[in-house]
């Protein structure tokens, strides 16, 4: 834990993730070329779903990271709350506009596929309904941080806003599971066989999402130390006016 700590000083930080992001970029083009490529042209079309089912291999990878990048939030959040480091809070922030983009992913290729399967683009169905919910509070969590000039006070304030917002995050992943009278199916990918999808939409499914998180974690480094490079400008920019 003490060497984890480190990664708290912006400028190891900066150091080592800038050493690591050409591989996992490479990583994440590969995977998710590799991944859309097989799901989409060389697996078979669903027997019920036709070729409405390969709208999977982005609708569930999207879903999946929505839920999760907001749970990355929630961590880091803590972590400012409690240890005060600037790196966790500004990769919160760093991770709001990916997890933003994923969640509207989610929703939009869900009714793409909604609307063949259940005769309409949208329902008020528990999950797609804390889905919106869970937008709406990645909107609110940037809205909030671009309303507040000091940048301690914002984190602060985020990092409430994103302890109230993971109750969404805990709702859009279990809501099938709590309201069982919702159109949405259970969940697609399962270490239960009983209730997985067939093995030759497995594979490029694992591929896709493995393609989405190196994506992210692409993503918020760069945006990560893009927050850290804009935090030290404006502290210059402080002092030069003080002096």
């Amino acid at each position: 834990m003490a060497s984890l700590w480190e990664y708290a000083n912006p400028l190891k930080f900066m150091r080592t993730s800038e050493r690591v992001l050409p591989y996992v970029a490479g990583a994440a083009l590969l995977c998710l070329v590799g991944g859309l490529v097989w799901g989409f042209f060389f697996t078979p079309d669903d027997y019920r779903q036709g070729a409405t089912i390969k709208i999977f291999y982005l609708h569930v990878p999207s879903a999946m990271m929505a839920i999760n990048i907001w749970v990355m939030m929630l961590i880091t959040s803590l972590v400012w709350l409690v240890r005060r480091h600037h790196v966790s809070a500004l990769a919160a922030r760093a991770a709001a506009p990916v997890g933003a983009v994923m969640t509207l992913i989610a929703l939009v290729t869900g009714a793409i596929w909604g609307q063949p399967m259940w005769g309409t683009w949208w329902v008020w169905d528990p999950r797609l309904t804390s889905f919106l919910i869970l937008f709406l509070f990645y909107l609110g969590y940037m809205a909030l941080w671009a309303a507040i000039d000091d940048d301690d006070t914002a984190a602060d304030l985020t990092s409430v806003l994103c302890l109230v917002g993971s109750v969404f995050a805990v709702l859009s992943r279990y809501a099938v599971n709590f309201w069982n009278q919702g159109l949405h199916q259970g969940a697609s990918l399962s270490l239960d066989k009983a209730e997985n999808v067939a093995d030759v939409f497995w594979y490029p499914a694992l591929l896709c999402i493995a393609g989405f998180v190196l994506l992210f974690v692409t993503l918020v480094i760069i945006r990560t130390n893009t927050e850290i490079r804009a935090r030290r400008m404006r502290a210059l920019l402080a002092r030069e006016q003080v002096a």
